[in-house]
């Protein structure tokens, strides 16, 4: 007996001293983390990512590994991460189009955006923006909105993917001004972004943070930012109040999951990591050279993301269907 009452005061001595902290919470993590990223390398979701995973991996002590798993507008890999073993050894970095666009345009998508996926919180907020090829003759919005206009659809638009923010800004631009493209689909916009800089294609509109540089390098031209201000980024480039287009407001959120079931005192210790990593000013001045900032303290968390997603979808739906509704009959 008194070999056994040893063995238990043993075993629940560090349990009383943690405040009862389960075992794997207190060995958390042990190895590397892998992060999925559901687009190529480039684009405005690996950015983001990779910023994140930089700062998160040190707070962790233990390294954040990139995989990026691109198709079907960022569904192919947002599915992989909803699948995957909840251990806290795979994270999800979502954008908002795998979370509120997809349900809206994949009916038979195999995850469930509020259902499958225990969110960690946001990693950056970005409006969107419009880019065009430099050799376009138009020096403005409403320059390039004649243009579009008079070209029709032999003006090719990019998009990374159905249902991805690239897809859900150029939807709701088309939308404003009744422009009429042939949509060109790539596996994500950092592709995408190369060929509108060689000319193969004329616009494209997605989060500043993928473009900022290419507009800062005089290699595309910026045409507007979806919104009432300029960014810093790129402050050549009018808001859209600036330049009567009121109507295109779009600002682009991105977040880190975990997979249902994942451990919460594991979701909690990325969530911490996340946060501190958020507020170091070297993640504040990395979003802010590209376009993006860092969400408010009081926007971050998994309660936040919860509640964000559960108001967006319903509030986008609508939107969404109407202008792919408008986009197919044209």
């Amino acid at each position: 007996m008194k070999k056994i009452f040893l063995f238990a005061a043993a075993v629940l001595a560090p349990l009383a001293l943690g405040g009862l902290t389960p075992v794997h919470a207190q060995s958390y993590p042990a190895h590397n983390i892998t992060m999925i990223v559901p687009f190529p390398p480039g684009g405005p979701s690996d950015i983001v990512a990779r910023i994140a995973a930089e700062g998160m991996s040190r707070h962790l002590g233990q390294n954040i590994v990139i995989e990026n798993v691109g198709g079907a507008g960022g569904t192919i890999g947002a599915t992989r991460a909803a699948e995957s073993k909840p251990d806290g050894y795979t994270v999800f970095a979502a954008s908002m189009g795998t979370i509120i666009a997809a349900p809206t345009f994949y009916p038979n998508l195999k995850y469930d955006s509020t259902k499958d996926f225990e969110p960690v919180g946001m990693s950056a907020n970005a409006p969107a923006a419009v880019s065009i090829k430099n050799d376009i003759p138009a020096k403005n919005l409403k320059e390039f909105v004649a243009w579009a206009k008079k070209n029709g659809v032999n003006v090719k638009q990019a998009h990374g993917g159905v249902g991805g923010t690239s897809h859900m800004a150029c939807l709701l631009f088309n939308q404003v001004f009744d422009l009429k493209p042939t949509l060109v689909a790539y596996r994500g916009m950092g592709p995408g972004m190369n060929d509108l800089m060689g000319g193969h294609i004329d616009y494209l509109c997605e989060q500043a943070l993928v473009m900022a540089a290419a507009i800062q390098g005089d290699k595309v031209r910026g045409i507007v930012v979806a919104g009432n201000e300029r960014l810093a980024a790129i402050p050549n480039v009018p808001s859209a109040k600036e330049a009567g287009a009121a109507a295109f407001q779009l600002n682009i959120w991105s977040a880190i999951y975990a997979p249902k079931g994942t451990p919460k005192d594991i979701v909690a210790k990325l969530a911490a990591a996340l946060d501190k990593t958020l507020d170091e000013p070297s993640t504040k001045e990395k979003l802010g050279k590209l376009g993006g900032t860092v969400p408010p303290k009081a926007d971050r968390g998994p309660d936040h993301l919860r509640k964000t997603v559960a108001s967006d979808i319903p509030r986008w739906a609508p939107i969404l269907k109407e202008a792919a509704a408008a986009t197919k009959s044209n």
